[in-house]
């Protein structure tokens, strides 16, 4: 119920700014209404990244998940992957000119190197 209300305190917010900046007026009947909407969405959201990460074998949602999700909306697709290639390209470490040491390319008695 404390998540519902801070939503609906965000979302009037943000209404209300819009509401301001547009010379318009929106009734808190409209922002209910909206913040009932999103919380829908984000308890559908939820529910279905839990079952990609399940279906996957693992109890922690990754980006795969999320890339999964957004799929059918190929413009937040693009968004959440060029943000995701941004996240990639900083987290690499800087390269400092040293060799970097060699993967080990078997595993004692494994079979196939793991990489």
């Amino acid at each position: 119920q404390r998540l519902k209300s801070a939503l609906w305190f965000a979302i009037g917010k943000f209404v209300d700014d819009e509401c301001l900046s547009q010379n318009l007026n929106a009734t808190p009947q409209f922002i209910g209404a909206l913040t009932e909407l999103v919380y829908t969405q984000i308890e559908n959201t939820s529910r279905d990244l839990e079952s990609f990460a399940r279906h996957g074998g693992r109890r922690i949602i990754n980006t795969d998940d999320v890339m999964l999700l957004s799929r059918r909306n190929e413009g937040l697709e693009s968004l959440l992957r060029d943000t995701l290639d941004a996240m990639k390209a900083r987290e690499k470490p800087a390269d400092t000119g040293r060799a970097k040491p060699a993967a080990k390319t078997a595993a004692k008695g494994k079979g196939k190197a793991r990489q």
